[in-house]
């Protein structure tokens, strides 16, 4: 029996079909990533919404730039949650509808995550705090004052620990190696700076001081912050009022 041939305008028509169906698969892959963290919330932990961050100030930013210091002597006082809030937005809170940050980030892929390490801080137990970015907030992961502990990790500089908490600066570079390859890790490095800029002046214009520290120990200050495998510290900033 001879073999019986589909149609040429049949064919089409079954590869029009197909490309149909398969169109929001292909539009999907292409189409904006959601920012959103891809470290999932802990069971059982606390999270406290914190206040709005303030858009405007007092000093100018030629002000700010001629007064910010490396500080590191900290007056006993402590710190209130408005204050927390706006270091926190500083570094990388959500602007232009939540879709970018206050802080740049190479292809928009924002690696960074930030814990602190609360000592004294009103409204707050002392513990380990994840900031989470998509609703300002804070989700406390560990409890307990971990600052002396983090002054030992920190090469035994005893002043981190009189700071009433401390950001840690952590990145996922996976997240940025996806699309720029070994150039990650110099990516990464500039936006923990860019970050780390804007929380001197911030909380220079709020009247805190800060210092970047560099020198600690990376494995100790992982494993105290019980932080995830592919978070990996890179800064620590203790901060308070001068």
């Amino acid at each position: 029996m001879a073999a019986t041939h589909p149609s040429r305008s049949h064919c089409w028509r079954t590869r029009l079909g197909l490309l149909a169906l398969a169109a929001p698969v292909l539009t999907g892959a292409h189409a904006a990533m959601p920012i959103v963290s891809d470290s999932p919330p802990r069971p059982a932990a606390t999270t406290i919404i914190l206040p709005a961050p303030a858009t405007d100030g007092a000093l100018s930013l030629e002000e700010t730039f001629a007064r910010r210091r490396s500080v590191r002597s900290f007056a006993a006082e402590p710190l209130t949650l408005e204050q927390l809030s706006q270091i926190l937005w500083a570094a990388q809170g959500g602007t232009y509808r939540g879709e970018r940050r206050t802080a740049p980030s190479a292809g928009a892929l924002y690696p960074l995550e930030l814990y602190l390490v609360v000592g004294t801080v009103d409204g707050l137990t002392p513990g380990v705090y994840h900031y989470r970015q998509g609703n300002h907030a804070l989700e406390r992961t560990l409890e307990g004052d971990l600052r002396r502990s983090m002054a030992v990790a920190a090469v035994d500089q005893s002043w981190v620990a009189r700071a009433p908490a401390i950001l840690v600066i952590t990145a996922v570079h996976r997240r940025t190696a996806i699309k720029y390859g070994t150039r990650a890790e110099r990516y990464v490095a500039i936006e923990v700076g860019c970050a780390g800029e804007n929380v001197y002046l911030q909380a220079t214009a709020l009247g805190l001081g800060t210092t970047m520290v560099g020198a600690f120990q990376d494995d100790r200050v992982h494993e105290l912050l019980d932080l995830p495998a592919d978070h990996r510290p890179m800064a620590l900033m203790p901060f308070g009022r001068r």
